[in-house]
């Protein structure tokens, strides 16, 4: 992430523990993490970072143009959907 400041990778790094925390069954760290954020703007800069980055890292190796990865996100994402319940 070039240019991005301490502050802004501390937060990339708090995201990044919070997803692994929660895939490892840590529900109460991932919580802790969370409340870590000292605020939704925080909280909201820390997540979009990390997924600009990791779409970044999936396009480097994937060769896909942004514009295509994104596509198949937002794919993905409609098709694994779940429809409230009525």
């Amino acid at each position: 992430m070039p240019g991005t400041t301490p502050a802004a990778a501390e937060l990339v790094q708090r995201a990044a523990g919070v997803i692994a925390a929660k895939h490892r069954g840590d529900l109460d760290g991932a919580e802790e993490l969370l409340a870590a954020f000292g605020s939704e703007q925080a909280k909201i800069l820390g997540f979009y970072l990390l997924a600009d980055l990791g779409l970044g890292l999936l396009r480097a190796q994937s060769g896909q143009s942004m514009d295509d990865l994104v596509r198949e996100l937002s794919l993905l994402v409609a098709a694994t959907a779940t429809p409230p319940e009525a």
